[in-house]
């Protein structure tokens, strides 16, 4: 690090009102801890035997004092300057499955409804429109999303046709009503693919994922993940719960044999009954978490192939590469009503899947409302203004910007408000610890894309 000296006419005394506001952290590693500047997510790793001499002053050079506007302006960008790239789009409110922990009321993917073919091409030709002019040099994403999207398979293939020049298409099913044809056509028209599920073995997978008459969908599943494996833009979700957090490490190992290239070990969402159930205690899904990511690392040293795990691989590049993280719910305001929206099969619009359940924060109907109109709601507004300065607790903690107390739907269901903290606090401090971990052994790439840092500039 260069060494500077403040002066008044930098404004930036150390240990005064102007100075920036350090925080330590212990990252249990046994050389370094961890120096943040909370406001900015500047960071610095410092060996303990000089934490005198860096708090000192010493971390507070020219360079720095130099970097600090445009490092803050670049985090207020992130977090208020963006506007909606993504659509989740639900095609339909049912599913055949009846998974324990589902974010979506039981009555809506019983009993819903499909959306017409006409409704489709409409609402999707509405989007477009919206999108017109916006965004530079990339066309908007549609995700097909659930309840289970591939219920309404037909009309979703004939709309992906008529559309697949104006959006990059996507679609998140449990898989279960896949067959080659289908995954053929999704490879010509490139939508990218992700699929659930929840163990290695039927009898751990087959807990939280069953039909309505009680059959897992275990094999049915894996027999599609054997067919896609290097299927560009194709992931596994695992969702993890008390049923499955004993067994990560399995599934990561699972998972990588099965030749795997991304997949996400993402904690059960408790906007619901049924997902609060499931929710394991934040020290044990942080101890198996870790020891996931330590196989998949082992596993990466011994084959050179990599499974990345994009929940904390996104953790990561919070630290490293804030701008460039590719997931929106690990920030504050998240991306919900700000990076993207939901439509529902009735065409109600909320800031995200998770809140389609929620009525109150409906923002409009897009057969009805305009979309610019929507996103300025009143119920998109409470989400999007939802920030982590308001949050008791959250708003002094050092990693909050590396965290975002996710996730608005879950702490509203939980706390009854918005502006309280996410269901997940312990787990995400310790992903945090271990990621600086990581990178004070200079392990990162181990974790991360290759070439993640070819558009990256280091500006301190």
């Amino acid at each position: 690090m260069t060494k500077g000296k403040s002066s008044s006419k930098d404004g930036m005394y150390f240990g005064t009102g102007t100075s920036p506001n350090l925080q330590l952290i212990d990252i249990s590693h046994p050389e370094y801890m961890t120096v943040i500047e909370a406001d900015t997510a500047y960071w610095c790793l410092v060996k303990k035997n000089e934490l005198v001499k860096t708090l000192s002053g010493g971390i507070i050079g020219e360079h720095f004092t130099k970097y600090r506007s445009r490092i803050k302006k670049e985090m207020n960008t992130l977090r208020f300057g963006l506007s909606p790239a993504a659509v989740y789009f639900n095609p339909t409110d049912k599913c055949n499955l009846n998974c324990s922990y589902c974010y979506l009321p039981e009555s809506m993917r019983k009993n819903g409804n499909d959306m017409p073919l006409e409704n489709i091409i409409d609402a999707l030709g509405r989007i477009k429109r919206y999108f017109k002019g916006k965004l530079k040099n990339r066309k908007p994403q549609i995700i097909f999303h659930g309840a289970e999207p591939l219920i309404n398979k037909k009309n979703v293939f004939t709309a992906i046709r008529r559309y697949h020049k104006n959006f990059n298409f996507g679609i998140q099913t449990n898989a279960t009503l896949l067959t080659d044809d289908d995954i053929k056509f999704l490879q010509e028209k490139n939508v990218m693919l992700g699929v659930s599920l929840d163990g290695h073995i039927p009898s751990i997978a087959n807990r939280t994922r069953k039909r309505w008459n009680g059959k897992g969908s275990y094999n049915d599943v894996l027999e599609i993940i054997k067919k896609c494996v290097g299927y560009p833009g194709f992931n596994v979700i695992c969702t993890v719960s008390k049923q499955n957090v004993g067994q990560l490490t399995e599934m990561v190992g699972f998972l990588h044999g099965l030749g795997v290239e991304n997949c996400l070990l993402n904690p059960v969402r408790c906007t619901l009954p049924g997902g609060r159930a499931d929710k394991p205690d934040d020290i044990t899904l942080s101890k198996n978490f870790i020891r996931a990511l330590e196989e998949s690392k082992r596993l990466y040293k011994k084959t050179g192939r990599k499974l990345i795990i994009v929940n904390f691989s996104n953790i990561l590049l919070s630290i490293l590469a804030p701008t460039a993280r590719k997931l929106m719910c690990d920030i504050s305001p998240c991306g919900g009503g700000r990076c993207f929206f939901a439509v529902a099969a009735n065409g109600d619009v909320s800031p995200c899947s998770e809140f389609i359940g929620l009525k109150e924060f409906k923002g409009g109907n897009i057969f009805n409302d305009r979309i610019g109109d929507i996103l300025e709601s009143p119920p998109f507004r409470d989400v999007t203004n939802r920030s982590i300065e308001n949050i008791e607790y959250c708003r002094t903690c050092a990693i909050r910007h590396f965290c975002g107390s996710p996730c608005p739907a879950e702490a509203y269901t939980l706390n009854g408000t918005l502006q309280s903290q996410g269901a997940f606090c312990r787990f995400y401090e310790e992903q945090v610890r271990y990621a600086f971990r990581v990178i004070a052994e200079q392990v990162e790439d181990n974790f991360l894309w290759d070439d993640w840092d070819k558009d990256t500039k280091d500006v301190f």
